[in-house]
């Protein structure tokens, strides 16, 4: 909406640059996500070369696996879902405009493409992505509106691909450490994905999504999170082992979820929607925590 430009600054300055018809393609990829994806994707490109990383393949593979297919996942979910509220990442959306879903379907197109052009098992994992991506949004299989359907397709996705595509784009061949820190990711996720959605429950009713938050309701949600969070850490745990590393820093990060979550469980049914967004936000911060305790943990 062009009127809501009006309450941020940076996004009024790029409207009146852009034109609010672009400006509403552009805000619909999200990008104030891609700082998060970036961090998570290179995580594992870090891992798998530390500062020997090549910068070509690196900067392609940020292009078709954070801007392309991460831009291209959330257009698309945009396009179906009209959402009029909030949504992650983006404050008072503008309406999605004509031709978003054709637009999305291109840059996931070019991103399963161009994904070839890297490492074979890049090129695998980002396809699967793609397809993943189509499965989430669109009716009529539209994952994201089937509980415990929508929590594993994040899972795998964002989770256990993600730094695994980054570490792909190396060449080098996946270790012991680097797989089992991903799956602790996955199970990550099932911490952080429930509070992607606590907050827009009313908007996800109103379209007779049936999503994990809906029909496990807030309080087990969380409970769910929290023990996910445990099992990402035991699993985290493990990589550190396989390195022969000292496990005592993924405290700092177990301690960083705990600080958002027990707060969140012991007092939700006073939190407003508003709130509960808020909280979506630390949860965030507490994966980038994560994501730089691993990184210390099994730098190469």
């Amino acid at each position: 909406m062009t009127a809501g430009a009006g309450g941020f600054p940076i996004r009024a300055f790029f409207q009146r640059l852009l034109g609010p018809r672009t400006m509403a393609y552009l805000l619909h990829l999200r990008p104030l996500e891609w700082p998060i994806m970036t961090a998570h994707f290179l995580l594992g490109t870090l891992l798998a070369a530390g500062w020997a990383l090549k910068a070509a393949p690196t900067l392609l593979g940020w292009l078709v696996f954070v801007a392309l297919l991460n831009g291209g996942t959330l257009a698309i979910n945009s396009a179906f879902d009209q959402d009029e509220g909030d949504i992650g990442y983006l404050k008072a959306p503008p309406k999605p405009p004509e031709h978003l879903l054709a637009f999305s379907s291109a840059l996931l197109a070019a991103s399963g493409l161009l994904g070839f052009l890297l490492p074979r098992p890049f090129a695998l994992i980002n396809l699967g992505c793609v397809v993943m991506s189509v499965l989430y949004s669109v009716p009529p299989i539209r994952m994201k509106a089937r509980a415990g359907w929508d929590l594993l397709i994040n899972c795998i996705g964002f989770g256990l691909f993600t730094p695994l595509a980054g570490w792909a784009i190396t060449g080098r061949p996946f270790d012991a450490a680097i797989l089992r820190a991903s799956w602790g990711f996955a199970f990550l996720f099932a911490t952080l994905y429930p509070m992607t959605q606590i907050y827009q429950v009313a908007e996800d009713t109103r379209r007779g999504d049936r999503t994990l938050v809906i029909r496990m309701g807030v309080g087990r949600s969380l409970a769910l999170a929290l023990v996910a969070a445990l099992v990402a850490h035991l699993l985290f745990g493990a990589a550190v082992m396989a390195l022969g590393r000292h496990l005592w820093p993924l405290g700092i990060s177990l301690a960083a979820w705990l600080a958002v979550l027990l707060p969140w469980l012991a007092g939700w049914r006073a939190w407003s929607d508003h709130r509960h967004e808020t909280g979506m936000y630390w949860g965030l911060g507490a994966w980038a925590v994560t994501d730089l305790s691993l990184l210390v943990l099994l730098w190469p």
